[in-house]
């Protein structure tokens, strides 16, 4: 039971985080970002909140995997745990910098740490457990996506 329940608490430490994120974001959808110009690979505003959403959720189930193995090697889940709590603060204050200060180049700067940092913590997490480390793949493509689509939204509004 108790390593359903610490899934459960990183899960919703996630979705948590996820829906504060969105508080940042929601006015900014529909009076500051409609101005931007945007690359034509930008996805439309709705599919946002479903992919996050599902994303959020894996990291949490990824984050209470790995904390579900400190009894195995303390050390390494320590360190991989302090990854993981870097990389989804810094995944907050992506939203705040280019929704909340408009801000797409010092968000753009803070989402290539952000990427760098999700790649560690798949690195770690890989090594304490396999499936823990795959789950986080799907968020380090979309992070690299939305790397790629901040940089173009910057570029073409500067």
């Amino acid at each position: 039971m108790q390593k359903i329940l610490r899934i459960v608490t990183v899960v919703l430490i996630c979705v948590v985080i996820g829906y504060l994120s969105g508080m940042v974001t929601r006015e900014s959808i529909t009076t500051w970002y409609p101005t931007l110009v945007k690359p034509v690979f930008n996805p439309p505003n709705w599919i946002f909140a479903p992919v996050w959403s599902l994303l959020y959720i894996m990291m949490g189930v990824a984050g209470g995997m790995i904390w579900n193995r400190i009894d195995t090697d303390e050390e390494k889940v320590k360190k991989a745990f302090k990854i993981f709590i870097a990389q989804l603060a810094l995944n907050a204050l992506w939203s705040y910098l280019f929704f909340g200060l408009h801000n797409p180049l010092l968000a753009l700067i803070e989402i290539i740490l952000l990427l760098l940092l999700i790649f560690e913590c798949y690195n770690q997490f890989k090594k304490i457990d396999k499936v823990a480390g795959m789950l986080l793949l799907p968020y380090l493509a979309w992070v690299s996506f939305a790397t790629v689509l901040n940089g173009s939204i910057w570029w073409l509004n500067k």
